[in-house]
């Protein structure tokens, strides 16, 4: 191979930075200069547009004050459970796990809580859908075992609570629906 003289070195390093330089400031330069996405419609937020929809939704400090309500019922008769409140899409806002509580019972109030919100129905009710349609439990996210209480206002489901460790459902139901009436005083 020929050794290469310095004046040809240095010229052909030069020429490598130059086109180098060049093809960054074409790429920089490229990318500065091309338009932005024009924007999206803005659509008013107002009441009259016909495309939005306003909706009511439960505060966290009411799904708090709704929960402590439900544990406090359960604790008067020394019960050890665990509580959800959800809001309307089944979204979880707050939970409580009391002292004691089954660690089954956490995931199982969620549970119930977001079956009571999607059906706007105590899950007591639900569960006795069951006989006439029993592919109702394969529904994901649910659970169709009484213990769940929606909570409605004007007529449409906000929320759901769901109560799990008492030894029934009907006690697990009973504490819920405290939950719920605490809400509406």
């Amino acid at each position: 191979m020929k050794k290469l003289s310095l004046r040809t070195r240095v010229l052909t390093g030069a020429v490598a930075v130059a086109a180098l330089g060049a093809g960054t400031f074409g790429a920089v330069s490229a990318s500065a200069s091309t338009p932005a996405a024009a924007p999206a419609v803005a659509l008013k937020a107002d009441a009259s547009n016909g495309n939005l929809q306003q909706t009511t939704h439960l505060t966290i400090a009411a799904a708090t004050k709704a929960a402590q309500a439900t544990l406090d019922a359960a604790e008067k008769e020394n019960q050890r459970v665990s509580v959800a409140v959800v809001d309307r899409n089944g979204n979880t806002i707050v939970t409580l796990r009391g002292d004691g509580a089954g660690p089954q019972s956490y995931e199982a109030a969620q549970k119930k809580a977001f079956t009571a919100v999607s059906w706007n129905a105590p899950t007591s009710e639900l569960a006795q859908r069951l006989a006439n349609a029993p592919t109702l439990k394969d529904i994901p996210g649910t659970l169709f075992l009484a213990g769940g209480a929606p909570v409605a206002a004007k007529g449409a489901p906000i929320a759901g609570i769901g109560v799990a460790g008492a030894p029934s459902g009907d006690l697990d139901e009973k504490f819920a629906q405290a939950g719920a009436a605490e809400l509406a005083k």
